[in-house]
C-alpha cells in the first residue's frame, strides 16, 4: 500500500473550500480515499457534508456552480465543478433495511463518524480532508494494509441492512487480490441465500466486476456458497461425477480450473466475453449426462443446450448483447472440432462468422483460448492438447494472412455474376448459390480467384 494519499483533485477540493466557506463540515468519502491509499486514485470522488442538501446546494450555486438534485430524499445532489460531477451528501444514518437491499428511512445527522459507521467495508468507511488529513474511525488503512476486507461493525449486521454487500465483499476481495477476514467470511456464508432478494442487473454487475478482475478462479473456490447463490445454475454442477477418462474433477471443480487456465493462456488478458463462455461452458452438463454401458459419462448436446442456459443467465442480469452473444456462441463451438489442416481451419472460420457477422477471426481465435483453458481443466494426459493448439492457431494465422474468404461479400464474384452465368433473377436463390461457392472454398480448396469461381458457376 502506499499509505501517503495525493493531493485532492482541484474540482473535489473546490466543492470542500465551497462548504466549508460557507460554514459547513465536508471531507472526501468513499473509494477515491481507498484507492488514494493504494496509489491508485483513479475513482470519482465523493463528498460529505454537515450541511442540508438545500443549504449544500444554495452555497455551490452561490459560487457558481450547477447543482443538479440527484438524490434529494437521501440528502444528495450533484455538483458540477470544474466540468466534472461530484456528488455531495448530508451526514445519515440508515434506517431499517425491510427490503434487505435500501433503508425505508434515513436520518440526517451531524458527526462524519456516524455516517462512516453505516458503510459496509472498513476499506470504505474512512475520510480525507486536505488539511485535517485521513479520519479512520474502523481501521480501514490497517485493513488496506493487510489486505483484509472486514465488514463495518457486525457483520451479520451490514448484511442483513443490504443483502448485495454479499457480492460486494467477493468483489473488492478479488479486485485487489486481498482475503476476506474470519468474521466477515463466516457471515458471507450465512446470508448468501438472501442475494435471492436482489434484483438480477444489481447481482449482474456485481459478477462483471468479479470476472473483471481475473479472479473468478477464486472467487468459485474460496467462495462457492455465495457465488452459487448468485447463479443458482451453477448449483448441480458441485460435486457431480463426469465419470470420463477425459475428466480428473467434479464438473464444478473443472470450472474452476478452467477459469484459472484462461487467466493463463491469455496472460491475464481475455476479454468478458470468454470469461464468462469459460465460467459458463458446461452448465448443462448434468442436464444432459447419460452413460453407455461400461458407465462411462457422455453429455450429448451439452455445448447447445448450456449456451441456452447461458443466453437466460446474461440476458437476466443485463449483460451487454454484445458480450453475451460471443460468450454464447463460444460455448455453443467449445466441442466444435477443429485441426491444423486448410479445411478445418476455413470451415471454423467461417462457422464463427456466420455466428457472429464481422468477428469470425476474432471467435476463432477466442474459441482456440477457451479449448485451451478446458484441455488445462482436465485429467493429466489430456492437457497435452493445450499445446496442440499452438499449430492450430499458427495455421489460423497462415489462413487469415493469405486472406480467406470470411464471408460471400470476400469472394472474388458477386451476386450479378452468378445471375449472369446461372441466368437466374434476383432472390434468396442468389445467396445460396455464393454460399455453395464460399463453401467449396473452404472444403474443397476451390481457389478464391474469378477464373476459379466462374468455372465452377458454368457447370
Amino acid at each position: 500500500m502506499n499509505g501517503c494519499i495525493p493531493q485532492l483533485p482541484a474540482y473535489a477540493a473546490r466543492v470542500i473550500g465551497v462548504l466549508e466557506a460557507a460554514g459547513h463540515e465536508a471531507w472526501a468519502v468513499g473509494g477515491w480515499v481507498r484507492d488514494a491509499l493504494l496509489g491508485s486514485a483513479s475513482h470519482d470522488v465523493d463528498v460529505c457534508s454537515s450541511a442540508r442538501w438545500q443549504d449544500a446546494a444554495q452555497a455551490l450555486r452561490a459560487a457558481g456552480m450547477a447543482v443538479h438534485e440527484t438524490g434529494t430524499k437521501h440528502g444528495t445532489v450533484t455538483a458540477v465543478s470544474e466540468g466534472l460531477p461530484v456528488e455531495v451528501t448530508t451526514y445519515r444514518v440508515d434506517g431499517a433495511y425491510s427490503d434487505a437491499r435500501h433503508p425505508d428511512s434515513v436520518r440526517f445527522v451531524a458527526d462524519v463518524r456516524e455516517d462512516l459507521a453505516r458503510r459496509d467495508f472498513t476499506i470504505n468507511a474512512m475520510a480525507y480532508h486536505p488539511e485535517r488529513g485521513l479520519l479512520d474511525p474502523f481501521g480501514g488503512a490497517a485493513d488496506l494494509e493487510a489486505g483484509l476486507v472486514r465488514a463495518v461493525g457486525e457483520a451479520r449486521d451490514r448484511f442483513a441492512e443490504d443483502a448485495l454487500r454479499v457480492l460486494r465483499a467477493v468483489r473488492f476481495a478479488a479486485r485487489y487480490g486481498f482475503e476476506l477476514e474470519k468474521g466477515t467470511r463466516e457471515a458471507l456464508d450465512e446470508f448468501a441465500p438472501h442475494l435471492a432478494l436482489i434484483a438480477q442487473e444489481r447481482i449482474g454487475q456485481e459478477l462483471t466486476g468479479i470476472i473483471a478482475s481475473g479472479r473468478m478462479a477464486w472467487a468459485l473456490a474460496a467462495e462457492a456458497p455465495v457465488m452459487v447463490a448468485a447463479i443458482p445454475e451453477l448449483a448441480p454442477l458441485v460435486g457431480f461425477p463426469q465419470n470420463s477418462p477425459y475428466h480428473a474433477y467434479d464438473a464444478f471443480e473443472h470450472t474452476i480450473h478452467v477459469m484459472r487456465g484462461m487467466e493463463c493462456v491469455t496472460a491475464g488478458c481475455a476479454s468478458e466475453a470468454l470469461r464468462w463462455a469459460a465460467l459458463l461452458h458446461d452448465i448443462a452438463k448434468p442436464e444432459t449426462y447419460s452413460e453407455d454401458e461400461t458407465g462411462r459419462g457422455h453429455f450429448f448436446g451439452h455445448p447447445e443446450l448450456g449456451a441456452r442456459v447461458a443466453a437466460e443467465i446474461m440476458g437476466r442480469m443485463a449483460v451487454p448483447v454484445s458480450v453475451a452473444h460471443e460468450a454464447c456462441a463460444l460455448i455453443r463451438l467449445h466441442d466444435y472440432p477443429v485441426t491444423d489442416s486448410r479445411r478445418s481451419i476455413r470451415r471454423t472460420i467461417l462457422r464463427c462468422e456466420e455466428i457472429c457477422p464481422g468477428r469470425g477471426a476474432a471467435l476463432a481465435f477466442g474459441l482456440l483460448n477457451l479449448k485451451r483453458a478446458d484441455a488445462l481443466g482436465k485429467a493429466l494426459a489430456y492437457r497435452g492438447y493445450c499445446s496442440e493448439l499452438d499449430g492450430v492457431a499458427a495455421a489460423m494465422r497462415r489462413e487469415l494472412g493469405a486472406h480467406a474468404p470470411l464471408s460471400v461479400r470476400d469472394l472474388a464474384v458477386d451476386g450479378g455474376d452468378v445471375m449472369r452465368e446461372r441466368g437466374i433473377g434476383q432472390g434468396p436463390g442468389v445467396g445460396v448459390v455464393l454460399h455453395s461457392l464460399l463453401a467449396a472454398v473452404a472444403d474443397d480448396g476451390v481457389p478464391n480467384t474469378r477464373e476459379a469461381l466462374l468455372d465452377l458457376l458454368r457447370i
